[in-house]
């Protein structure tokens, strides 16, 4: 097995079809360039879905992981670790927050984010027992577990993976007004993306996140921002919050926190807010193990320096201009913030999922979401120069469809 055609026949024959990747079999990485098993380079324009901000094999973080690799790689959280203390610091440090609570995967946080609040609201707003509410988004993407599947809006997320976990009241996102009308007494907290990424890089109206900062506080809630794709340093900022200056109750992160090498998610709050969990009432035999606590340590490094955040920021200009360029001419729409575009293919000249295959065929590697809708947001390390070309390549793309 070696062949493109060999692997993939196999990993279809033997895996279930959870996902609908492109005929593509990578063998390696560095940073924005990705190689085939035959040898083929293509251009990395997903970057794991924001986990490779950073770039393939990032050097700093790479070096923090073999390091880590030779000394301890997991203890549970039954004892303390030499890593632990200075990524909780370090992480605490950079979302301005007192406490964290150290996961694995995004859809972790995402549920120890939901625990949490509703904790809080019983025992510190005082709902009463088993009534929580907490208000959500329309086509919201934060996981793919029972729970958080449960106040999905998407079909194939949804359907029939019920019975459904109750508590979740979804509403129209972008507007303050809709998440003010479902307010009420037993409501804990409002989680939402600052830009929702699975729905097509959907970034709010100006305004929006101050709005719903006021709101909250005002109605005694939780306001909780899932930064897991949008957050550190992918827009430009270390937060998507940052743009609006507005800080939540709670952050929700992961993807990037890894370094592209391991899973690493965490909630950061205060210790108001996280203060509620005791021994026994969360945890993770894998969450904040000494592994990922030092590959975490070496991103909270690398964030600290402002670097990729304004790499992000000036790339982003760039990159925002020239799509802007294709708007009339095969592009209807074109949306982001920092290194990260939603670009609308007019749907008369090809689906998402062909556009992504020609480019694939051209050395671009990107994805297709809700119908014609691609996503770019390769890792920030990216050249300039092959920035532009990725997006040579798309225009070039689009017009052998018209």
């Amino acid at each position: 097995m070696s062949t493109t055609t060999d692997l993939i026949e196999v990993s279809e024959r033997r895996s279930a079809h959870n996902y609908h990747p492109l005929p593509v079999v990578i063998r390696e990485a560095h940073g924005a360039w990705v190689t085939d098993v035959e040898g083929k380079r293509y251009l990395d324009c997903l970057a794991g879905y924001s986990s490779l901000n950073f770039g393939h094999g990032n050097p700093k973080i790479i070096e923090a992981a073999q390091e880590q690799l030779k000394n301890l790689t997991l203890t549970s959280r039954a004892f303390y670790h030499d890593q632990f203390a200075t990524f909780c610091a370090g992480l605490g440090d950079l979302t301005g927050k007192d406490m964290i609570l150290p996961m694995n995967t995004g859809a972790e946080a995402v549920e120890t984010a939901i625990k949490v609040a509703r904790k809080w609201g019983y025992e510190v707003k005082g709902v009463q027992p088993e009534q929580a509410n907490i208000i959500v988004m329309e086509d919201n993407f934060h996981g793919r577990t029972t729970t958080i599947v449960s106040f999905s809006t998407d079909p194939d997320a949804r359907d029939n993976f019920g019975p459904y976990t109750p508590g979740f009241r979804i509403v129209k996102y972008g507007t303050v007004e809709a998440i003010r009308e479902a307010v009420d007494a037993n409501t804990v907290a409002v989680l939402f993306e600052p830009i929702q990424g699975e729905a097509g890089v959907l970034v709010p109206p100006d305004g929006y996140l101050t709005q719903v900062r006021e709101l909250c506080t005002a109605e005694g809630i939780l306001m909780i921002a899932d930064e897991i794709q949008s957050g550190l340093g992918r827009t430009g900022k270390t937060f998507a919050c940052d743009h609006e200056g507005v800080v939540p109750d709670m952050y929700v992160l992961g993807k990037a926190l890894g370094g592209g090498v391991v899973p690493v998610s965490a909630i950061a709050a205060n210790e108001d807010v996280l203060g509620v969990i005791k021994p026994g009432q969360h945890g993770s035999t894998f969450g904040g193990n000494p592994l990922a606590c030092a590959v975490g340590n070496a991103v909270i490094e690398i964030l600290n320096t402002g670097e990729y955040q304004s790499r992000a920021a000036e790339l982003g200009e760039v990159l925002h201009a020239r799509l802007r360029e294709l708007i009339g001419h095969g592009v209807v729409t074109v949306r982001g913030r920092g290194l990260w575009a939603g670009v609308d293919i007019d749907p008369s000249l090809a689906t998402g999922r062909q556009v992504s295959k020609e480019l694939m065929a051209r050395g671009v590697l990107a994805k297709d979401t809700h119908g014609s809708t691609i996503r770019l947001a390769p890792p920030i390390v990216i050249s300039e120069e092959d920035l532009l070309w990725a997006v040579d390549q798309l225009a070039d793309t689009i017009a052998s469809f018209r």
